[in-house]
């Protein structure tokens, strides 16, 4: 007997791999688009986890179809996503509708954070062990080059990690080719998203022109490539962050000396409410000023997302405006953060806080 089809038995490969952890008789959702890329993952997990036959992953699979309402025929596709799923013996199968807000980071952005946290209720709703993503290393190569064109730091240029909490990605090592042949070896038709191939989206162009040069110019590995240094950086980026986040805690609510008091302002005439009341947070600047740049503007990153400033919007002009405050203070003024959120230097600490209302605000 003939086994299955080599693009077959690697997708099935890597998703056993990747839920190799998953308790006995856990539910594990697919999200599904009804692309090739999530169809293909949720035959994968539909075979693992059907029932007898040797072999067999011990966890159950559903999926959980997103309709984000953005383009005309939408529910009609989530609907088929979902049919294909039940086929494919998953169980149980949500389709859920999100509204996308407009944001800041534009749409993309927007339905992305819409589809994570649909993902994240259903999750909850259902007790789902794990919530598998579809993402190819395709699409990781497609990230690493949109965070070298945004100018972005190491941990964006690491890509997206296998796990986040109850997400993986069993795919971020499998191109979309193997996808694509999967799903013509399993005899099922993907459906085609229409904003793949909208010039209008960044990661699109990304997608249908920039990989395509890349992989003609620089030879056929240049996708897999780009995916390999996304996963070496994101070692190097979760040593940095966890040296960071230790260094924003020795400096957390050491008092300060006094120096940047001015005339007439004693050190202790400055209140010291707890870190852990509204949006202040006190930092010692002399345990700031001691470490390294990389660390010290990573940790202030993170006192400012803690202290509430916006993560979409918080650039690397801030940070450095922040470490500024630190290593270069010249008795500057506050540093206004997105968010409505201002970082400011006093008696050798720096404190963040609520950004004051405009004249004739509310």
């Amino acid at each position: 007997m003939t086994g299955p089809h080599p693009a077959v038995a690697a997708v099935r490969s890597a998703v056993r791999t990747a839920c190799a952890d998953v308790p006995a008789g856990a539910l594990v959702l697919v999200a599904c688009s009804g692309g090739a890329d999530s169809l293909a993952l949720a035959a994968a997990a539909g075979w693992l986890a059907a029932e007898g036959g040797r072999g067999r992953a011990p966890w159950r699979a559903g999926a959980v179809v997103v309709d984000h309402g953005l383009q005309p025929g939408s529910a009609e596709a989530a609907a088929g996503a979902g049919a294909a799923c039940a086929s494919l013996g998953l169980d149980p199968v949500v389709v859920v509708e999100v509204g996308v807000p407009r944001g800041h980071d534009g749409p993309e952005a927007a339905a992305r954070d819409a589809r994570l946290g649909a993902l994240a209720d259903v999750a909850q709703r259902t007790g789902a062990a794990a919530v598998l993503l579809g993402h190819t290393l395709d699409d990781q190569a497609e990230q690493v080059l949109l965070g070298l064109a945004r100018g972005s730091g190491a941990r964006s240029l690491a890509g997206m990690p296998a796990r986040r909490g109850p997400l993986r990605r069993p795919l971020l090592g499998v191109p979309r080719t193997t996808t694509r042949a999967a799903c013509a070896a399993l005899g099922l038709r993907p459906w085609e998203d229409p904003t793949n191939a909208d010039p209008a989206f960044t990661r699109s162009r990304v997608r249908s022109r920039v990989l395509p040069v890349l992989e003609a110019e620089l030879g056929p590995g240049a996708a897999a490539a780009l995916a390999r240094t996304a996963d070496q950086l994101r070692e190097d980026a979760e040593v940095l962050e966890q040296l960071g986040a230790e260094l924003l805690e020795r400096c957390r609510g050491v008092p300060g000396d006094g120096r940047d008091a001015g005339p007439g302002l004693r050190p202790d005439a400055v209140p010291d409410v707890g870190l852990d009341v509204g949006l202040d947070v006190g930092l010692d600047v002399v345990g700031l000023s001691a470490a390294p740049a990389a660390l010290r503007r990573r940790a202030l990153r993170s006192a400012a997302l803690q202290a509430g400033a916006a993560a979409g919007e918080l650039a690397r002009e801030h940070v450095l405006a922040l470490d500024a405050l630190v290593v270069a203070w010249r008795g500057q003024g506050p540093v206004q953060l997105p968010g409505r959120v201002v970082g400011e230097r006093t008696c050798g600490r720096l404190r963040f806080a609520p950004a004051p209302p405009p004249p004739g605000g509310h």
